[in-house]
């Protein structure tokens, strides 16, 4: 028997490094490539459509961006521009999402003038010029246009450079990206002026984040560091180990990180880090999570995650789950508030997971979450983009259960007054 794996939404035609689902439009954006390696593997942007038909799930291409002999390696949305991190290169692209009109046209007999759209082809018929089959575009198919719009450099390696990580800040007026150099660049958006840089680590970043305030920037390094910066400067330094003395200094290094809201409670606000064993061993250690405050920036929780090493994280919008991809392919979804392990499926991929996504809280995204408390994607080097779907748990409101309770009393009290008569 094989091994147990989730559904494959989309299998592309190049490794896949990087995706996300646009709140606004809904669509899939999934990225990756062969590099500038002479492969004929081909660099590119996927866009897709999610659907739901029947209870199942399904992924429609509707457009892809090739982006020549640079593959993208990480990205981020901000509203209808994509940051891509490419070589050393931050690259922004804008698309457009809209209907076809009823009156347009294919560009050519087989449509290869707009590889974009969806089609169907029609019936049988003679075209303009006297040929066959005619590809028809459908009258109500969306249509996607992507246009680069700018290019910032994220990283001055002078061998191999390469953008580590992009981000967003919440409200769009910044963008961050940590390079291979150590360096942290900020740029003001979308001006793309620069705003300031630093030297945050001696080695490569792993990741970076920003503080829905704006007020923290936390960078992950290869040299074992976890910081908090205030602006371009350090504010400290995290340890999560503190309290686990058979854990020694330099036996972890810290992976990724990611801030999250908290449910129901508006002001408060947590950041979560994930360590990984430095080295490989015969019998591999355990790998943690740890949930911190994200204003006071103290340990509020660590758990062990598996002996598979973990290779990204991801957050739910509202801060209540929180997703990881491993090196071996294996995914797993986590609860934030108790770091329990809620879902798991062991090489669902079979090869390292390089990123992963969760079904937004925006209108678009409920007509396809269906029955599902929680939606999640994960792409991997396999060129596979899966889905995986946690159905909602059974519960009982709490009125329910205190009238069940009350019952129970009165029913108890009744037996015991059959029984023993005198008893009240």
């Amino acid at each position: 028997m094989g091994k147990r794996r989730a559904p494959e939404l989309y299998r592309a035609p190049f490794p896949l490094y990087t995706v996300n689902i646009d709140p606004k439009t809904g669509l899939i954006i999934t990225a990756g490539g062969g590099g500038a390696s002479k492969t004929g593997i081909k660099n590119g942007v996927h866009f897709l459509s999610l659907d739901l038909v029947g209870g199942v799930h399904s992924a429609t291409l509707l457009h892809t961006h090739e982006t020549d002999t640079r593959a993208t390696m990480n990205m981020c949305l901000g509203g209808d521009v994509i940051a891509a991190g490419q070589d050393g290169s931050c690259s922004l692209m804008k698309f457009s999402h809209h209907l076809a009109r009823q009156d347009e046209k294919p560009s050519a007999k087989d449509g290869s003038g707009d590889k974009g759209a969806a089609r169907k082809r029609g019936g049988k018929g003679p075209s303009a010029d006297g040929g066959g089959d005619v590809p028809q575009m459908k009258q109500d198919s969306p249509q996607l246009s992507v246009e680069d719009v700018g290019e910032v450099q994220g990283d001055l390696s002078p061998q191999d450079p390469c953008v580590k990580c992009v981000r967003f800040s919440a409200d769009l007026t910044l963008l961050l990206s940590g390079g291979a150099d150590g360096y942290v660049r900020v740029w003001e958006f979308p001006s793309l002026k620069e705003k300031f840089n630093f030297k945050a680590h001696n080695d490569e970043l792993e990741d970076i984040d920003i503080s829905h305030d704006k007020k923290h920037i936390v960078t992950v390094g290869r040299d074992f560091a976890c910081s908090v910066w205030s602006g371009d400067q350090l504010a400290v330094g995290l340890c999560w180990h503190e309290s686990m003395p058979q854990i020694t200094e330099k036996m972890y290094r810290y992976k990724a990180c990611r801030f999250a809201k908290v449910e129901d409670q508006k002001d408060a606000l947590r950041l979560y880090t994930i360590q990984i064993p430095h080295k490989r061993e015969r019998k591999p250690p355990q790998c943690y999570i740890t949930k911190w405050d994200g204003r006071a920036f103290l340990p509020l929780l660590t758990k062990p995650c598996g002996n598979e090493v973990i290779s990204c994280l991801a957050v739910s919008d509202s801060g209540t789950f929180l997703g990881l991809g491993t090196v071996t392919g294996s995914v797993g979804i986590y609860i934030a508030f108790s770091l329990q392990k809620l879902y798991f499926i062991q090489e669902s991929h079979g090869i390292v997971v390089t990123d992963l996504t969760f079904l937004p809280d925006a209108p678009k995204s409920k007509a396809v979450k269906g029955d599902n408390e929680v939606v999640m994607l994960s792409v991997a080097v396999d060129s596979r983009c899966q889905i995986h779907a946690l159905s909602n748990r059974r519960s009982f409101p709490l009125w329910l259960v205190l009238v069940f309770c009350g019952l129970m009393v009165v029913g108890l009290i009744l037996l015991l007054q059959a029984l023993f008569p005198g008893f009240i």
